[in-house]
């Protein structure tokens, strides 16, 4: 199949990935009688290749001629009503008939790996302090190394997995939730006055690590917490049961409607209102696009950032 792909015969392939294999000194693809699979080589052969490959597209997209292949340009992001603002504006300088977009409203990890493998050319995350005594106590329990910051931890796992983190905006938190909730008028809102009312936080699934979630003092004992996967569950929550969640306080009007509101959090000694430190990832060394250019400079226009 890949040989009738390429108009090439099948044994011309085959000597071409041999002497390909040949000259990097690895075995790009394990050979059985039931077919071919990729080595760990190989894997990891094929994210250089793509990278090169993506690099060399983006240099045509620039100062070729033109080309029949759908340029593709993929978001993946925590879930920000801003970061889809964005890809809004930015989808809609273009003509979509040519372009095969996608953005992606997934879980942290995620992100991290969408981009790391090229799904995506940009994620959204935010990175924050955590509550020291509430980690240092759960990391001892667990006996493992105590981290002061999951700002750290997530660097370090940003950085080995070949990605680089671009700082966007700071912000403090802020509690969301429906216009009618009974805290709404407060002017700020304490941990100990949200006691009573269940925590909304995006799931990260069974195996992940504190230093994923979305929301700040996540490390804390809530005495109700719901878990949800997107956001129009999350607001529907937040209706139905007067649910909360931690966030930016950066909230999108025209895509989430005005039936909400961020008030902001009034921090105290033990529960700190940490700084959310929002910015994008991309793979080191790397071009943006024409759309990955668009799509920031529409993210730094929605947070109010000047160059």
């Amino acid at each position: 199949k890949a040989a009738e792909k390429l108009y090439v015969s099948q044994p011309s392939l085959t000597n071409a990935i041999k002497e390909l294999e040949k000259e990097l000194g690895i075995t790009i693809f394990y050979r059985s009688g039931r077919g071919v699979t990729l080595t760990n080589d190989g894997a990891e052969f094929l994210l250089y290749a793509k990278q090169i490959y993506g690099q060399y597209e983006t240099v045509l997209e620039k100062y070729g001629e033109g080309g029949s292949y759908k340029k593709k340009f993929g978001v993946s992001t925590q879930h920000y009503s801003f970061a889809v603002k964005a890809f809004v504006d930015m989808a809609k300088e273009f003509d979509m008939s040519k372009y095969e977009f996608a953005i992606r409203e997934t879980r942290t990890a995620e992100v991290i790996q969408d981009v790391s493998t090229m799904k995506s050319e940009i994620g959204i995350l935010y990175l924050s302090d955590f509550n020291r005594k509430s980690l240092g106590k759960m990391l001892k329990s667990s006996g493992l190394e105590f981290l002061e910051e999951n700002r750290k931890a997530l660097l370090k796992l940003l950085h080995s997995a070949n990605l680089e983190f671009h700082h966007l905006i700071d912000c403090q938190a802020y509690v969301y939730i429906w216009k009618h909730h009974p805290l709404a008028k407060e002017k700020s809102i304490s941990f100990e006055q949200l006691d009573g009312y269940p925590c909304l936080s995006f799931e990260q699934g069974d195996n992940s690590s504190f230093y994923l979630a979305e929301e700040i003092l996540s490390t804390n004992e809530y005495s109700q917490v719901i878990r949800a996967n997107d956001r129009a569950t999350m607001l529907n929550l937040m209706i139905g049961l007067n649910g909360y969640t931690l966030c930016s306080g950066i909230i999108c009007e025209e895509l989430n409607g005005n039936d909400y509101v961020a008030v902001p959090f009034q921090d105290d000694e033990q529960n700190p209102n940490s700084v959310m430190e929002i910015g994008y990832i991309t793979r080191k060394n790397t071009l943006l696009s024409k759309m990955g250019v668009l799509y920031v400079e529409d993210l730094k226009k929605y947070l109010n950032i000047s160059e």
